[in-house]
């Protein structure tokens, strides 16, 4: 099993073992292009640029497989979270066409690597079905149908569905697939490795200096590039992106049924959040995998509920043996509905950024991969226009903002908090976690399955929101943009590249007493 983002685990973590990296990083080298972030986004730009002839290196702060590429559902559609209707009204019908255009390639691109490479990953095409359960769900129903049939997707009516919900109306799609995330990226890395290209684990980016190249400071020592691309969901520190991405966490069942009913088609709702269903076999078990209940990153007081409530209608709906994972993932909205994909904003032209994929990253990475590649190569197409990042208005007063926020202070620094002193310990349950109010400052404070306290500065290290619990996955969640944090403070999503404060506190909770106030 391998590491991941998160408590939980997830179908495709549970069922592999960490990736052994083969080659060594030259610290005193010249790379042409520094990858930073090790998902299905990272792996497939930095082949493709290896391949087409540049020296690339990898760098990942964990280990491959760690973030969403991890936590992924692993669906491949042509059917976008943002309808083809939406992408027109929001830029033209042409770009909607390019969309489409992009997002098949995509998934052409993963096929294409799996045949080169021999990738066992349990790649199939396959059909899905979009359902609708009442009047004003159908209205938007045939809405996106209707756009989807005019860019090109095979998409038609049907009278029935191949899962026994009740419905108003349903669509087929023709050419869509599905896949085992982390086999796959196994396999691109391999590949990359394979043609030359260096992988680094366990190292994260703290800085990059631009000058005359690109110097990456790391957790390892220096590295120095022509170019760096941030394939890391949102780049770490303070960027006009994170004002126009909107994170959300996900959740996901696998589950083994009684009566071998599994579906062989990818089958999406209407609702808002929608739900989604699909199959797949890993190492010799069928699972049906669930998903859905989303919602903003910090935004919901009881995660545990979301879980509960999928698991509900599953059971609802199939005869449900047992379930055998269950998991949550993040993943970011763009601002318009198009992801951002090109050169950072405010940064020199050798630095690119690719985010905002919404819940179709699986195949927005493969299309980020592709136009970083050619903008990287001096081949100029149209999606990079289309994807360019630049695209987002500045804000007044941004870079002054920036200035100010560059630092969080730590106000907490060199203190000893006893326990005995923080009445709130003596109804906290192992397990619980809660921000404190302790001698004028706020205080995040977990307490562990054996009663232990862990004490961290509650200020998101990134633009100075406070964090809140998260208790599906036992971390410390930024509301703000996304940023996520394990019980002890480490960094486990971006856009923070620093630790919260850790803070020192007495586990002598002996002279906590119920009536004490303070």
């Amino acid at each position: 099993m391998i590491q991941r983002d998160a408590s939980t685990i997830s179908l495709w973590q549970g069922n592999i073992e960490p990736f052994q990296s083969t080659l060594i990083a030259d610290h005193m080298a010249t790379y042409d292009v520094i990858i930073v972030g090790g998902g299905i986004t990272g792996l497939t730009t930095a082949l493709l640029l290896q391949e087409a002839g540049k020296r690339c290196l990898l760098l990942e702060a964990n280990n491959i497989g760690f973030g969403t590429t991890g936590g992924t559902t692993a669906h491949l559609n042509t059917i976008l979270d943002t309808s083809y209707a939406q992408i027109e009204k929001n830029f033209s019908k042409e770009d909607a066409g390019l969309v489409r255009e992009s997002v098949g390639a995509a998934i052409g691109l993963i096929q294409q690597n799996i045949e080169r490479f021999s990738i066992d990953c349990g790649f199939d095409y396959t059909d899905a079905y979009l359902f609708a359960q009442d009047e004003k769900q159908t209205e938007a129903l045939d809405i996106i149908a209707k756009s989807a049939r005019e860019e090109g997707v095979n998409i038609t009516l049907q009278d029935q569905l191949p899962v026994p919900f009740n419905f108003t109306k349903a669509y087929k799609i023709a050419g869509q697939a599905r896949f085992n995330p982390l086999a796959y990226i196994y396999g691109l890395a391999r590949a990359f490795e394979n043609a030359g290209g260096i992988i680094v684990q366990d190292c994260r980016v703290i800085e990059i200096h631009n000058t005359n190249h690109i110097k990456v400071d790391t957790t390892i020592g220096e590295f120095t590039g022509m170019n760096i691309v941030y394939a890391t969901h949102v780049p770490p520190g303070i960027n006009l992106v994170h004002l126009r991405c909107v994170p959300y966490r996900s959740y996901a069942l696998a589950v083994r049924l009684a009566d071998n009913a599994y579906p062989a088609e990818l089958i999406y709702d209407m609702h808002e959040p929608y739900h989604y269903f699909r199959t797949q076999e890993v190492n010799g078990k069928k699972y049906l995998i669930a998903g859905g209940e989303d919602h903003q990153t910090g935004h919901h007081e009881n995660t545990e509920q979301c879980f509960r409530n999928l698991e509900a209608l599953v059971r609802a709906h199939f005869k449900v043996k047992s379930v055998d994972y269950k998991w949550s993932s993040q993943f970011y909205e763009s601002a318009d509905g198009l992801p951002y994909i090109g050169n950072m904003p405010g940064q020199p032209d050798n630095v690119y950024v690719a985010t905002g994929f919404g819940g179709n990253g699986m195949v927005y990475s493969g299309v980020a991969a592709m136009v970083i590649r050619n903008i990287i190569m001096g081949k100029h197409r149209a999606t990079e226009k289309l994807f360019n990042p630049n695209r987002i208005k500045p804000i007044a007063g941004f870079t002054n903002f920036v200035t100010h926020n560059a630092d969080v202070v730590k106000l907490f620094f060199g203190k000893l908090f006893p326990a005995h002193k923080l009445a709130e310990l003596a109804e906290m349950a192992p397990g619980e976690a809660q921000v404190v109010n302790y001698d004028g400052h706020r205080v995040a404070l977990y307490k562990d399955d054996e009663g232990m306290l862990h004490a961290v500065n509650p200020v998101c290290t990134h633009m100075k929101c406070e964090v809140g619990w998260n208790s599906a996955e036992r971390s410390w969640d930024c509301p703000c943009h996304g940023a996520r944090y394990d019980a002890d403070g480490k960094v486990l999503n971006t856009p923070a590249d620093r630790d919260l404060e850790h803070l020192d506190i007495s586990h002598d909770t002996s002279k906590v007493e119920a009536h004490e106030q303070f």
